[in-house]
């Protein structure tokens, strides 16, 4: 199951937005147009949904309150809106589920954010729709969602299972590397990938050995003198470690550690082992960060690779600024999305009958699309 359609109103930088999605999307635009905020959408149904510690005053409060996800444009609507279609295939005609969650402020006391529409359609059939009586007689109801309840979402819990099991990770090899030297607390969910050994550690051993050994001979090909990979644990702490071994002007000249892997390296590896663990939807920021541009290229088809490898494909949003990546022939221009700067917060938007044209021509997306993402004034950088 994939999301095939996001409608967005007063969603951070959207102030309207009405988009198609594919199995494989990719998001371009300039430097705060709103990317990340886009991939928060998904983010923000999984913190509802997931059955510990969820909800949505909790998805609500960690993002610093309604204030701060409220478009800064909606001056008279201050409801914030999300709407997202599920089904099979990105070329259904009907979709399989729609989900629809409206919340606004109370306006008055205590500043409560209320729910002011709920809704869950199974194709044609609309399963909830709220509020119901029961919420009028009773507002705190509409504090809470019924995807987070367990009890109220028996009809629909498989679109609630896939919002919880969404998967974001954009890894930060320092964090990897010195994480027990920078220390700090750990963000939920560890979207930077701090915790990246303690996930592969948990990982049942045989599983987790085939894991390795796969990306073991993907990172034979882009890495020079790479040799072999493995997993160990401490002998005096217990802590996991991945340990690699090149080949080298010295024999058994020994095993490296993480902390000796190239930022690169690490990148390459997360990314692959994020790829090979699970079904659920993939969110992907900048993907090609500290990695050689002939490796970037070849992200679409590793992805497409890895993907036919597994029983079942799972869809990949991935935002990007990288050409190299994007010169890659086999991206389908149904899957890209671009960001541009309009009046009143960012529009976004599928590439439209003359780039579709000018990519059956056979130029890439990087030589069609990328150049518009292009800050307008950007080469008054070089006098300033």
């Amino acid at each position: 199951m994939i999301v095939t359609r996001l409608k967005l109103k007063n969603w951070r930088n959207f102030r309207d937005a009405d988009v198609p999605l594919r199995e494989h999307t990719y998001l371009l635009g300039a430097n705060a147009l709103g990317k990340s905020n886009f991939l928060d959408v998904f983010r923000f149904l999984r913190d509802i949904a997931k059955r510990e510690g969820g909800g949505l005053q909790k998805a609500i409060r960690d993002r610093d309150g309604i204030q701060k996800l409220r478009c800064l444009h909606a001056r008279r609507d201050p409801e914030v809106r999300i709407e997202i279609e599920l089904s099979e295939n990105a070329d259904d005609e009907q979709p399989r589920w729609r989900y629809v969650l409206g919340f606004n402020p109370e306006g008055k006391g205590a500043q409560r954010t209320l729910i002011s529409t709920e809704q869950v359609w199974s194709g044609s059939k609309k399963l909830i729709d709220r509020p119901n009586a029961q919420d009028n007689k009773d507002s705190d109801r509409l504090t809470q969602t019924h995807l987070e309840q367990i009890q109220s979402n028996a009809d629909f819990r498989e679109i609630a299972d896939f919002f919880g099991a969404t998967t974001y990770l954009h890894l930060v090899p320092q964090l990897l590397k010195y994480g027990d030297r920078i220390g700090g607390q750990r963000l939920e969910d560890d979207p930077f990938g701090q915790g990246f050994l303690e996930r592969v550690a948990k990982t049942v051993a045989k599983t987790r050995d085939a894991r390795l050994k796969k990306i073991e001979k993907a990172l034979a090909l882009a890495v020079p003198q790479f040799k072999e990979l493995r997993f160990v644990s401490d002998r005096i702490n217990g802590r996991p470690h991945l340990e690699a071994r090149y080949d080298h002007y010295r024999p058994n000249a020994g095993w490296q550690r993480e902390e000796h892997f190239s930022d690169g390296t690490l990148r390459l590896l997360g990314l692959l082992w994020v790829l090979l663990d699970g079904d659920s939807l993939l969110l992907l920021e900048e993907p090609e960060m500290s990695l050689n541009d002939a490796i970037v290229k070849e992200i679409p088809r590793l992805i497409d690779r890895v993907q036919r490898s597994t029983k079942r494909r799972r869809q990949v949003l991935i935002s990007t600024h990288s050409e190299a990546m994007l010169s890659n022939p086999g991206i389908d221009g149904r899957g890209v999305l671009l960001l541009e700067p309009a009046q009143e917060g960012s529009r976004i938007r599928p590439i439209d009958a003359a780039e579709t044209d000018a990519l059956l021509a056979g130029l890439s997306v990087a030589e069609v699309v990328l150049p518009k993402t292009r800050p307008s004034a950007v080469s008054g950088l070089g006098t300033w």
